[in-house]
Order: structure tokens, then sequence, then C-alpha cells
């Protein structure tokens, strides 16, 4: 099994005493994309980084977490922040995220601001517009994205839209994560507003995520598909175990599944364990190639109840 990645920097202000350095023209720093849940991105990060380093899906606040991804270039990196999308908490969970996402505003050095080309500007995202004002020192820039799936017509009246909403935009970009179009005109714009300074992270990573982190996150993917709306929200998983087996190259897995309800369960594991063989079917699609080695994925799916709004629960499962 590959080696771990390297340790995150406790915070970007200790991350720029990293040994890592380069010549006196290099740029490093962070940056973190905000914007209403499910307007891409996660699917922005992986884009950027080249590397699948953040789950997707259609279902609204699928990230959970603050993951890093790191995109290097000869004059400079970018250590790219995927956070929860911004939202109106209804759980204790929501709360954390919601509260981990200011954490990460606040230390940054550029926030870019996301609105979906295909469709209109709303008061959610007016509201978080208006809410960079609290972070004075990062620099802003407003990203149009999903512009494959607009028209032209759609992505001058966003433009426009966007640009209005504040007076200090940096630049406005509009840009398709999918096709890679406009992808290198934002990373030379972040990279031209990072401050000098030396690479955060050695070449060759591309996330401070753990592998245990990294299989979680993939499962869950594969349970978040085709489940109904009030159900991604109760999902979590825990690997519980890793373990190559002696003289074959398989490597053991076992996680667990949970829910928060007894009809939650029985919708994950499907008529006679179909559903949940078809998620273990994704899951080693997607793990396989991470740790390089055949992998046999034992899933339990359990029950624990309201685990959104326990503190204690929050805190198992790594809230």
């Amino acid at each position: 099994m590959p080696s771990e990645p390297a340790e995150a920097p406790a915070d970007p202000e200790s991350a720029r005493t990293s040994e890592f350095r380069s010549g006196p023209d290099f740029r490093s720093g962070f940056v973190t994309f905000v914007g209403r849940p499910n307007v891409g991105k996660s699917t922005l990060t992986n884009a950027l980084v080249g590397e699948k380093v953040a789950i997707t899906s259609d279902k609204p606040q699928t990230t959970r977490r603050a993951i890093r991804g790191i995109l290097n270039r000869p004059d400079g990196q970018l250590v790219i922040v995927d956070t929860p999308g911004i939202h109106r908490p209804r759980t204790l969970l929501g709360e954390r995220l919601n509260h981990l996402v200011e954490q990460v505003l606040g230390d940054v050095d550029v926030i870019g601001f996301c609105v979906p080309s295909t469709e209109k500007v709303g008061p959610g995202d007016r509201r978080i517009a208006q809410s960079l004002d609290g972070y004075r020192r990062a620099k802003k820039v407003a990203i149009v994205t999903k512009t494959d799936a607009a028209s032209r017509e759609q992505i001058t009246e966003r433009l426009l839209e966007v640009d209005a909403l504040r007076d200090d935009w940096d630049a406005v970009i509009p840009l398709s994560a999918l096709t890679n179009q406009q992808l290198d005109v934002l990373t030379r714009e972040l990279l031209s507003l990072m401050p000098t300074g030396p690479a955060l992270y050695p070449a060759g990573v591309v996330t401070d995520e753990s592998t245990d982190d990294r299989i979680a996150e993939i499962i869950r993917e594969a349970a978040l598909e085709g489940v109904r709306d009030e159900l991604p929200h109760s999902i979590a998983v825990v690997v519980q175990d890793i373990a190559q087996r002696e003289d074959s190259d398989l490597t053991d897995i076992f996680a667990d599944i949970v829910v928060e309800r007894d009809s939650q369960k029985a919708i994950i594991i499907g008529h006679k364990g179909s559903r949940l063989a078809s998620v273990g079917a994704r899951s080693r699609a997607g793990i396989e190639p991470l740790i390089g080695s055949r992998v046999y994925l034992s899933l339990h799916v359990r029950v624990a109840k309201e685990w959104q709004r326990d503190p204690k629960q929050l805190g198992r499962l790594g809230f």
C-alpha cells in the first residue's frame, strides 16, 4: 500500500515556514471556493488538481470536511481548500460545517465565489457575496461555472449579474471544470494573486487527506448515488481496518456505513442486499487505483440514531 500523504500544516501561517522552498519569484498560498451547495466547487477543485481528491454528487452538501488539493506549477503552488457549501443549518452537523467554512475563509489568501451559469443569481448568492465583507484580507475572484451547459446568452447574463454583486472583484472568470475550458486562465489569475513564498508541500503531493479518509469518501460517494433526497445528509462512512493479506496482492478493507434510522438502513442494503453489493462494486472501482491493489471490501450498515444532532456521535464520526 502506498505511503500516507504528507501531513497537513496546522494552518496557512505556519505552513509558510515549510522547508520546501523555491526561487525568489515563486508564489504560493491558499484559495477556497464558496457558493451555494452544488455549484461545482468540488468538481472545480478536482479539475485544477488534475486528480480526484474530493467526491462529487448532485446531492447538496456532499462535502463535509476541509479537503486540501495541491496544484503545482513551475512558478508557484496553489493549495485549494474544498469546503462544504454555505447553507442554513438545521442540525448540529450543519452548524459545525458552517463554522468550518468560516474558519477557512478567515485564513486563505484568495476566495473564489462560484455561481453556475445555468441559474440566475438569487438571494442566497447575494447573501454569500455580501458576507465576504467579513474577510477583508482575502482577495476575491468571481467564477461563473458550468459554462459547458449554458448558452452564450446565459453566460453573458451571469457575468453581468455576478460583476454587479461587488465592486472589489480582482477578476471575473467564466469556465467549465468538466471540459477544462478557461481553467488555465483561472490558474494564472489565482497564482498572480498569491504572495511570494516557498512551496507549502513537496512536489508530487496532491492532497493531505489520509488514505483512510479518501477510502471513506469514495464509499460515501458510491452510497449517495441514487438515494432519495432526505437520505444523503444521514450517511456517514467510517473505515475500521485496512490490512494487506500475507502472500497476496489483495487488501482487506472493513468499513461501516452509518445512517440514522432503521428505514434508511433498509434502503442502503436494498432487496436481498442488491444495493449494498452495487455500492461495494462502485467503491472498489475507485479504491483499487488509489491504493494500487486488488481489494476485498466488507461493508456493514449500522444505525446511530440522530447522529447529526448528537455531539458525542459527531465526535466519534470525526466531526
